[in-house]
């Protein structure tokens, strides 16, 4: 009888044991879930005010001069236009592009009238960094001859970065917007401007070598948004035509083109890498003029790949 109750007592403590240290590691697991609760709001609150500096910018380029002005900042930087695009005449915004705009403590826009679209939505900006003052605008129609059926002929041509000088002075438009809204990171922008003023400045060197010895500096572009490229490497656009879905190029002004390619001579014509062909590739044919494509930045390809693909297209087709 004695045996039997020393182990039930045996057992009763091993009961309680299991038990007690039952209970420790469920108020282990519990102290770890609290710790863990703890540690996520902390991240959490961090994370917030580390993504809270949103910026959005409207195109590829101002993006692009952006982000590099941002780097080594807590600054986040979107896209608006994300769309492979020859013109944003036309073009409407997305519900979550919309959203953009609202979330953003910053918008960037490159100016000029290219987002003349967004004038509504702008006003939902609370703030805006114009990329484009103090940039003297082209007005084509004063520049060479081109046609003039569409609705937005006798406006100033918006693609103001393909001029590197022009991009530039974007870039430092932007900068000082930055300084302006994020004074804390005004050294990390000044350095990172005078990174990309070198880029722009090596791209700018690059093309007047290249440009130099052209046969020919005359050309027909089927795209009216090559002004600024034209003037800044000393080319001639003799005509330039906006062809878009719903206007296509008439029968009279196919045969004024391919005339003027005969009586130029020109080596070749030149397409946006976005735009249609369907003119072209008629004048193509009539003239035995090879067709070359020049980009406006709005693809995929970053500024710089474009702006160097624009320059040794220019040397191939006209060298």
């Amino acid at each position: 009888m004695a045996v039997s109750f020393f182990l039930d007592i045996r057992d009763i403590l091993k009961i309680g044991n299991h038990y007690f240290i039952n209970r420790m590691n469920d108020m282990k697991k519990k102290i770890l879930m609290i710790l863990c609760l703890i540690v996520c709001i902390c991240f959490c609150g961090c994370e917030k005010e580390r993504t809270n500096a949103q910026i959005a910018a409207t195109t590829q380029p101002v993006y692009e001069f952006t982000t590099r002005l941002c780097k080594g900042t807590d600054i986040s930087v979107t896209m608006l236009i994300t769309e492979n695009v020859s013109c944003l005449h036309n073009y409407t915004l997305h519900p979550q592009q919309m959203r953009k705009i609202e979330n953003a403590q910053l918008l960037i826009i490159s100016g000029a009238g290219l987002e003349d679209f967004l004038e509504k939505a702008l006003l939902q900006a609370p703030q805006i960094i114009d990329a484009s003052q103090n940039i003297s605008l082209i007005c084509p129609e004063t520049e060479h001859n081109h046609d003039h059926s569409q609705e937005h002929s006798h406006e100033n041509d918006p693609h103001i970065w393909l001029s590197p000088a022009n991009a530039a002075k974007m870039a430092e438009n932007i900068c000082a917007g930055l300084i302006e809204a994020y004074p804390v990171h005004t050294e990390i922008f000044m350095q990172n401007l005078g990174s990309l003023l070198d880029d722009f400045q090596k791209l700018s060197e690059y093309a007047e070598n290249a440009l130099q010895e052209l046969s020919t500096n005359r050309l027909i572009t089927f795209h009216d948004g090559f002004s600024y490229m034209a003037q800044v490497f000393n080319l001639d656009i003799i005509h330039a035509i906006e062809e878009e879905s719903g206007s296509e190029t008439s029968a009279a002004e196919l045969k004024e083109i391919i005339n003027l390619v005969k009586q130029n001579h020109l080596p070749a014509i030149f397409t946006e890498t976005n735009g249609s062909v369907s003119a072209a590739e008629i004048i193509s044919r009539e003239t035995n003029v090879p067709i070359y494509q020049l980009d406006m930045v709005m693809g995929e390809r970053t500024y710089f790949e474009a702006m160097y693909h624009n320059i040794n297209t220019l040397k191939e087709a006209l060298g």
